[in-house]
């Protein structure tokens, strides 16, 4: 059977590479120039990533010409398809009043308007440019206002590029004093806390797990670390990044548990670079200029035109809460008909997530921690992955789905066709 599979991934590899030679030639091109030929590291997959020509709606378009539905959604950034016309018009508008300006505007009082009034966790708000800046902000805002250096977070966690804990702390992560847990580890947690109370002066938690598998957080565990961490005076860090699109105000509130602050990014910029972090007013009042001593917080681009006029809209206008609880619904019932599909095919794959964030694991035990994943086959994951796009579909090599709303339900119902196909088609490899 292991020769199977690896058989399997080669002929994949094989079938994907002779149908994109022009995806192959700029790839080698871009080599010359670009360590890999890369410059997002998780864009890439074997034998050479795709290169996409244009892309609308929820539909892409590869420099070879052949076109998939979306269904990774610029990894949650791209909530709102590719040209939503709301979403281009805020943009456009903007432009014509002038791009990069030096100087404060209305389109950043609204945008932080619209935020606080959304999350209720968040009572004053900055923005950054990315989701990792909104991180390593919180994280010195909290270590500032505790007086304690110490930042816990937990093993699978990813909170930006230099905040990345997937297998232990990254050789490229910021030198924070970093104490990791188990996640959904309730216990061992809680005992860290409290031994390390004097030292710890934040907890940085996503209350789902995002690049290591959508794994959700127990409510039972993200609830421990509330109490501990108000017990103990450290403060707890949501970093909803991701999960802020789940329902009406991300995660938190429906979960029903507020910490001192969250993380935001991703597609609250409308499709732009955008970033926040924001929480007590106490800990944020921290950053007010107009205050001595106060911290400072700076980025040419934290308030762009593009990404404060285009979030405002995106998040008034277009995923109002209403909208927000109706796509996580669409989210949470397409989870549940792919794991119907995966039993009665008897095939080893899982599916994990909340809301429109979804991901596929080529194991059938249930997931709580990447630990649960450490015996699966990689090789099964990148078989599925790599017919689904012969099929027209694209997610994640990792299998990772973030839905926009630009989806139609029979854009929807088409790939779970596709996956009941690919199951029949290799029923034999499992």
């Amino acid at each position: 059977m292991s020769d199977a599979r690896a058989e399997a991934v080669e002929q994949a590899r094989t079938r994907y590479a002779t149908a994109r030679p022009r995806t192959r030639e700029l790839h080698e091109r871009a080599k010359a120039f670009l360590p890999g030929g890369n410059t997002r590291t998780v864009l890439y997959h074997p034998p050479f990533p795709l290169r996409i020509a244009r892309a609308w709606d929820a539909v892409l378009r590869d420099v070879d010409g052949h076109e998939y539905v979306d269904l990774l959604g610029e990894y949650s950034a791209g909530l709102y398809g590719h040209s939503h016309p709301v979403v281009i018009k805020a943009m456009t508008d903007a432009l014509a009043e002038g791009i990069s300006r030096g100087a404060h505007s209305g389109h950043e009082v609204d945008l932080a308007e619209a935020v606080c009034a959304r999350f209720p966790s968040i009572e004053r708000v900055r923005f950054t440019n990315s989701g990792t800046e909104a991180n390593l902000m919180a994280l010195s805002a909290a270590r500032a206002f505790t007086g304690r250096a110490q930042v816990m977070a937990f093993r699978g966690g990813y909170h930006g590029g230099l905040l990345t804990f997937k297998s232990g702390p990254s050789p490229v992560n910021a030198p924070y004093d970093v104490l990791l847990a188990g996640y959904n580890d309730t216990a061992q947690a809680v005992r860290l806390i409290r031994d390390n109370a004097a030292t710890i002066g934040c907890v940085l938690v996503e209350p789902m797990l995002g690049s290591s598998g959508c794994i959700p957080g127990d409510p039972t565990f993200l609830a421990a670390l509330r109490e501990a961490t108000a017990q103990t005076g450290a403060l707890l860090i949501f970093d909803e990044v991701m999960t802020s699109r789940t329902g009406a105000s991300g995660l938190a509130g429906r979960l029903g548990i507020t910490p001192d602050m969250t993380t935001l990014g991703k597609y609250i910029g409308g499709g732009s670079s955008f970033g926040a972090f924001g929480g007590r007013a106490e800990v944020m009042e921290q950053f007010d200029p107009g205050r001595p001593g106060a911290l400072p917080h700076a980025g040419t681009f934290n308030n762009n035109v593009l990404s404060m006029a285009a979030g405002y809209i995106g998040l008034t206008q277009v995923y109002p809460p209403e909208v927000a609880e109706s796509h996580t619904a669409k989210g949470d019932q397409l989870r549940e008909q792919l794991a119907t599909s995966f039993r009665d095919a008897d095939a080893p794959f899982g599916v994990t997530g909340v809301g429109s964030l979804l991901a596929i694991h080529p194991v059938a035990t249930p997931v709580r921690s990447p630990d649960d994943l450490a015996a699966s086959d990689p090789r099964l994951l990148e078989v599925l992955f790599l017919d689904l796009l012969e099929l027209g579909y694209y997610l994640a090599p990792r299998g990772y789905m973030a839905l926009s709303l630009a989806l139609t339900p029979s854009q929807l119902s088409g790939f779970r066709r596709a996956v009941d196909q690919v199951l029949v088609a290799r029923a034999g490899l499992f």
